[in-house]
């Protein structure tokens, strides 16, 4: 039998979800889930195009209770900036939990990843961070690295941020924007140490594969969030960092292992302390998260695929009549 699929683009999608509480919430009921242990969510699928400076990562998660499931589709070319194009789109494909059926299509260009991801980083920061945060730092320049910015800004309003990149044109870019959206001091930093010394939360949202923050310049009262390193080859942070923390803390440990920090801290020999606690244990309090104010933690975000199921069907209910419907 025939059946309706919609068709949403990333215009209409902007207005109907953005980066407030109400996403953090609901990326935080996904690593809710997660800790209960009945979600089905295979490992991401990967590719590395270095012909192209280019990667495709594809990713999915079926959450019980959940009325539809997501699979995103999420390829980034890093060259792509010099054609005029931006680095990173996709799209993400809503099914029926119940029958298997497209339900909607949802043409966001990465959109709703960079919400999802960026939320993931604010739930990072709110179960994570110190309660009283006066300056962040970001390490990047891009999109993620404001909408990372923007989304600890709603859980820890702090008043200063600090920018680094490797581009000062860029950094620069940066800060004027953060300083316009939050209302904020900004500042460019002309090297990450001073942005991490100077920093209670810090954010590393590059693609590198060498790290940009040593084990030398944590200090207590130090949060970091890094979520740059989503694939293997990939490491933003030294691996003594996660050896030297007081607490380092999974998305998800098996995917960690092999795309994220975690990945190079074993490598390394940097890692011996077993198998690390994952987000969503600390949001529930199965496990403990920072136990003293001075504490070094730090957090390392894969990127799930709950996470996209969860956002793909909280827009799903709040779409209304926007969108295409397309006979299938």
């Amino acid at each position: 039998m025939p059946h309706d699929i919609r068709i949403v683009t990333e215009a209409e999608l902007r207005e109907v979800v953005r980066l407030d509480l109400e996403t953090v919430d609901v990326v935080e009921a996904a690593f809710v889930a997660l800790a209960r242990g009945d979600v089905v969510m295979p490992p991401v699928m990967s590719m590395d195009l270095a012909a192209a400076h280019g990667e495709v990562d594809v990713k999915t998660a079926y959450i019980p209770g959940f009325d539809g499931f997501a699979i995103k589709v999420s390829p980034g070319f890093f060259d792509n900036p010099k054609l005029g194009l931006p680095s990173l789109n996709g799209l993400m494909i809503l099914f029926s939990a119940k029958t298997g059926l497209v339900e909607a299509v949802f043409l966001d260009n990465g959109y709703l990843t960079d919400i999802r991801t960026a939320a993931a980083g604010a739930v990072a920061a709110r179960h994570l961070a110190p309660a009283d945060v006066t300056t962040a730092g970001v390490i990047g320049t891009g999109v993620q690295a404001r909408l990372q910015i923007e989304a600890a800004h709603l859980v820890r309003p702090f008043q200063r941020v600090l920018v680094w990149g490797r581009s000062p044109e860029k950094a620069a870019a940066c800060a004027a924007d953060l300083k316009e959206r939050l209302e904020i001091e900004a500042e460019i930093c002309t090297d990450p140490e001073t942005l991490v010394r100077r920093s209670q939360l810090v954010v590393t949202t590059t693609p590198a594969t060498e790290p940009v923050l040593k084990a030398d310049w944590l200090h207590p009262e130090l949060h970091i969030t890094a979520m740059g390193s989503d694939q293997a080859g990939k490491q933003e942070l030294e691996a003594a960092c996660l050896a030297q923390a007081d607490l380092y803390v999974a998305d998800r440990v098996s995917q960690a292992e092999k795309l994220g920090e975690l990945r190079g801290a074993i490598a390394g020999g940097a890692w011996a302390g077993g198998t690390p606690p994952e987000l969503g244990a600390i949001v529930t309090g199965s496990a403990t998260g920072r136990r003293d104010p001075r504490d070094v933690t730090i957090a390392d975000l894969t990127g799930t695929g709950a996470q996209d199921t969860a956002i793909a069907t909280h827009v799903a209910a709040r779409l209304g009549d926007a969108g295409t419907l397309v006979r299938a």
